[in-house]
């Protein structure tokens, strides 16, 4: 046997927060000598973290990574260990994203990351190349200043792996796993039988099952060891990278760590027999044959032995169950662990937010109550990171810390229910419990004072007074009405969040929290700068469906069933007057169902239709209840308001991203905000398609009457022409 002990890891970093990044990489490599591991994998480019964006084109940004590198290595931390560290590396005038090997404090090789992730939220190519040489390792000079501390003057750079005395080792950065051909098949003929894969990848629901399973077929039918290495938490952008550091062996999971976690540093080990990689590729023909005649791959001599013989003080790692989460508890730990980091590293004494007693603000609320019972029972599991850093965001005193979820959120969550005369007294009341049940310290105003000024002031002005639809009104006094309202929640709702903590004799100030969802976004149903317009939002790139779904699960796992009516109720913004004949609805207002718009954004975004492909997938989808006439019309309509409210889109509060449909306009859905809102060209491709099916449609009825009357005359069953035709798109 050859039992080999290895560690990776979940690391909360932040992004060109070189001190602290440090020293969690520093915590991770003890961690993991501590339990015996030879092998430490770390994240894609931790040292500097992985979301510095344009700061990777300054060139302190890499000098920082190698002072702060050269600082891991210069003592014994990495003694008896190999360490893959990541980090940016110029070689020449090219700046390459890299993994480090290193042991005994010393470089082994630099591995240049091959294949660069590039869309979506991905932007590499803007600060790396690509390496391409794939036939040899070449020398790269170390900078002077770690050439001396080092005792090396230069290391081989590129392509290759490890090869020690008892055992191959390589690294596989991230995005090169998803290629269609991934470096690993070509290395597992050479004989690598360790693959290190250091990640940067995020959260988003339901997608852990398809990361997973490609580290699984990774190693499923060529055998091999896979490591993987993910950041956990948010580095200071919209991204939550969601960890779930993992070893697979031979295609069973052997160790899995959190996918949403509070803690800093999360260390993962394995004891792995390296037998069996063996075994299980001298056992498959074709693996014998493919590697008799592969193409050589360059290696680096390490003499240097990894594994221990048989032993039975040395446990083996077995096969476990996949720890995968519902898309309910997604929502509830993702969006609460990003809040909970934004939080603390923003300097921020806690949350405000605008209650209506809706769905979308009352999954904001239950988010926020989720985080305080994360923090609560993280500090109660030992945790000191969190705990110091509730008592400084909660101004506890004289050694006090939360152990209840309750009293934490009285001292850092603000709810502000901002009624009017539109509003109901059962969203008022909605609003109250809810706050009662996580904790909130809850306010009840009124906004109508504030609303009759700005309608005198404009009738002084003009001499003319708005009216709503309902009492006679145009849809432009309806919706500047409306508008009005919106925005004065938003001008309060900042006022409350700098001066309540002065006035509670608090320090700091409060982040106003956004509850605006994704479909609302797309179909831009929403008020340019209103309560949607905040510092942060937790929902905005999750559809109104997943919302509802999380509501009825936080009502019984969370402990707030009031949340249980608040989905039940039928959403509305309460902007217009309530009348017996008349409640406003904001299905009825945007013409068309929230699941509609669910299909809308899917198809946009995820398969890339424009209006005429919209048209006709959905032609087939919707063809057994609508008429190709009605589906056009949808499709024209979602477009049309798709486009007036693009402009909204700029300006949207920054969103945790969650959903592969999201609008947003910063850098994962990229488009243009003015439009041609007509869309002459597009809409008149449809009006032809549609025109043509009717003709066939009418062509198919007369044939089908011809045919009948030809039986009936005949018995000869002689079908007219055309009568054979299908449908076309049902």
């Amino acid at each position: 046997m050859r039992l080999l002990k290895v560690a990776t890891c979940n690391l909360n970093q932040w992004a060109m927060d070189f001190d602290s990044n440090t020293q969690r990489i520093k915590h991770s490599i003890a961690i993991a000598k501590q339990s015996g591991a030879v092998i430490r994998l770390g994240p894609e480019l931790e040292l500097t973290g992985y979301g510095c964006e344009d700061h990777f084109l300054e060139l302190d940004t890499v000098t920082h990574a190698w002072e702060c590198f050269k600082d891991i290595l210069v003592g014994d931390l990495t003694d008896g260990i190999v360490c893959s560290i990541g980090m940016p590396i110029i070689k020449g005038s090219e700046r390459y994203n890299c993994q480090v090997l290193c042991l005994n404090r010393k470089i082994l090789m630099i591995r240049p990351k091959m294949w660069l992730a590039n869309d979506g939220n991905y932007r590499e190519l803007r600060w790396f190349t690509a390496w391409k040489p794939r036939d040899q390792l070449v020398d790269f000079q170390l900078p002077t200043e770690i050439a001396e501390a080092l005792g090396q003057t230069s290391v081989p750079f590129g392509y290759g792996f490890l090869k020690f005395k008892d055992t191959a080792v390589s690294a596989e950065v991230c995005e090169e796993l998803f290629t269609s051909i991934p470096p690993h098949s070509e290395l597992a003929l050479n004989g690598v039988e360790v693959f290190l894969n250091a990640s940067g990848s995020h959260h988003q629901l339901r997608k852990l099952d398809v990361r997973l399973r490609a580290f699984i077929d990774a190693t499923h039918t060529r055998g091999g060891v896979y490591m993987y290495s993910n950041h956990q938490g948010c580095d200071g952008g919209r991204l939550y990278y969601d960890g779930c550091a993992c070893v697979v062996v031979n295609g069973d999971l052997v160790a899995q760590g959190s996918q949403f976690s509070l803690k800093d540093v999360e260390v993962v080990v394995a004891q792995i027999d390296l037998d069996v990689v063996a075994s299980l590729r001298g056992s498959v023909s074709s693996f014998q044959e493919q590697a008799s005649c592969k193409t050589k791959v360059p290696s680096v001599e390490v003499p240097y032995s990894l594994c221990v013989p048989f032993n039975l003080k040395h446990q083996l790692s077995v096969p476990l169950k996949i720890k995968y989460h519902s898309p309910e508890e997604e929502i509830a730990f993702g969006p609460g662990c990003w809040l909970w980091d934004y939080l603390r590293r923003s300097g921020a004494s806690g949350f405000l937010l605008p209650l209506s007693g809706g769905a979308d603000s009352s999954s904001v609320a239950a988010i926020v109550g989720c985080m305080c019972q994360l923090v609560v029972k993280e500090i109660a599991n030992g945790d000191e990171q969190v705990k110091a850093d509730a008592i400084r965001i909660g101004n506890y005193k004289d050694g006090q810390y939360p152990t209840d979820s309750r009293e934490f959120a009285k001292r850092i969550f603000y709810t502000v229910f901002m009624g009017s005369e539109n509003s109901s007294d059962m969203t008022r009341s909605r609003a109250k419990v809810l706050a009662d049940e996580i904790g909130s310290w809850h306010l009840n105003l009124s906004i109508d004072g504030v609303v009759s000024a700005f309608l005198l002031l404009f009738q002084t002005l003009t001499g003319k007074r708005p009216r709503y639809k309902v009492d006679g009104g145009s849809n432009v006094e309806n919706l500047s009405l409306q508008n009005i309202q919106a925005r004065i929640r938003m001008v309060l709702a900042f006022m409350l969040a700098s001066l309540l903590p002065w006035v509670h004799n608090k320090p700091g100030f409060y982040l106003v929290l956004g509850s605006s969802n994704v479909d609302e976004g797309l179909r831009g149903y929403l008020t340019k700068y209103d309560c949607s317009a905040a510092d942060i939002n937790p929902i905005g790139s999750i559809s109104k469906q997943d919302l509802r779904t999380f509501l009825r699960w936080a009502a019984i796992h969370l402990g707030y069933p009031s949340l249980a009516e608040v989905e039940a109720a039928p959403p509305t913004a309460e902007l217009e007057p309530i009348r017996s004949n008349y409640s406003q609805l904001d299905e009825v207002d945007m013409g068309m169902t929230y699941e509609e718009l669910s299909v809308y954004g899917r198809l946009r975004k995820i398969f890339r239709c424009g209006p005429v492909s919209m048209f006709q997938n959905l032609c087939y989808r919707w063809g057994g209840r609508l008429t190709p006439s009605q589906v056009a019309e949808k499709v024209k309509h979602f477009f049309k308001y798709y486009s007036i409210n693009r402009h909204k889109m700029t300006v949207l509060t920054p969103s945790y991203h969650a959903e592969s449909y999201s609008p947003e306009d910063n850098r994962f859905d990229l488009r243009q905000f003015l439009y041609n809102v007509r869309w002459p060209y597009q809409f008149r491709k449809i009006d032809e398609l549609v025109s043509e099916m009717d003709v066939k449609d009418i062509v198919q009825e007369a044939g089908d009457h011809v045919a009948a009357a030809s039986e009936g005359v005949g018995g000869m069953g002689v079908a007219a022409a055309g009568s054979g035709n299908p449908k076309v798109g049902f």
